[in-house]
């Protein structure tokens, strides 16, 4: 999942409502919770909201420590700072913390007070960002989010939506089905056109190097390039050995 997709509250809770599908999504593993029908755990029976919520804590083991240890571009934590977070979220004192950590009760308390500062300059910038593009910018002129495990990120994945419309377009000879007509030699272009590639494969489904040349075969002559461009711009990711992929 593309956390920068994901609204505040959908991150802070671990899944989104799809309106469309009328379900509950996990943000983690994608599973699916379909409003209207009543889920079994642990001897117990929840409805599709209260469900999700149980997953997240019986298979990821909550949705705080994922955040905290995402390997998103976004999460610029230190280990020392992910250490402290993990520590106050446990609730134990600010004593206790430092006996932990071999620091002073100030020092801990210090710390604690520079996360409560970085988080209001944060919620200060999100508020001042809304308001000067989200408002205002034609939806063309929007940048196309990067995916979340995007490699190497610079000026390349720069985009718009008109830009990402237009290669779209005179790249493909057809978006459904799937069938590329050029796969261009400019990396600004091949990122759009492997992001719309890697929406044919299934999240959370492991595929064998077979089934994934099938795939890519059905879209372009030379599968063998899309496969290691899908691989090296973070798309996919793969056993050592290269007999499984999945959606990174």
């Amino acid at each position: 999942m593309d956390f920068s997709s994901l609204s505040l509250a959908e991150l802070k809770a671990g899944y989104r409502f799809a309106e469309q599908e009328n379900m509950y999504i996990c943000i983690h593993c994608d599973l699916r919770f379909q409003i209207g029908q009543i889920f079994s755990i642990d001897d117990h029976f929840y409805d599709a909201e209260h469900a999700v919520a149980k997953h997240i804590e019986a298979e990821h083991s909550g949705n705080f420590e994922l955040l905290l240890h995402s390997t998103t571009k976004y999460n610029t934590l230190t280990d020392v700072q992910k250490r402290l977070l993990s520590l106050f979220y446990s609730g134990k004192s600010d004593r206790d913390i430092a006996k932990e950590l071999g620091l002073s009760d100030s020092t801990v308390r210090h710390q604690k007070f520079t996360f409560r500062e970085k988080a209001k300059q944060a919620k200060l910038y999100l508020a001042l960002y809304e308001q000067a593009f989200e408002k205002k910018n034609a939806d063309e002129n929007e940048i196309v989010p990067i995916h979340n495990s995007a490699t190497m990120v610079d000026e390349r994945y720069v985009t718009t939506e008109k830009e990402r419309t237009r290669i779209l377009n005179t790249s493909f000879e057809s978006l459904s089905p799937l069938k590329l007509k050029e796969f261009s030699p400019k990396a600004k272009k091949q990122i759009i056109i492997l992001a719309r590639i890697a929406e044919e494969f299934e999240a959370g489904k492991k595929y064998s190097e077979r089934e994934v040349t099938e795939l890519l075969k059905n879209i372009y002559s030379d599968h063998v390039a899309l496969r290691r461009s899908l691989v090296d711009y973070g798309f996919l990711d793969r056993t050592s050995k290269g007999d499984a992929y999945w959606l990174k």
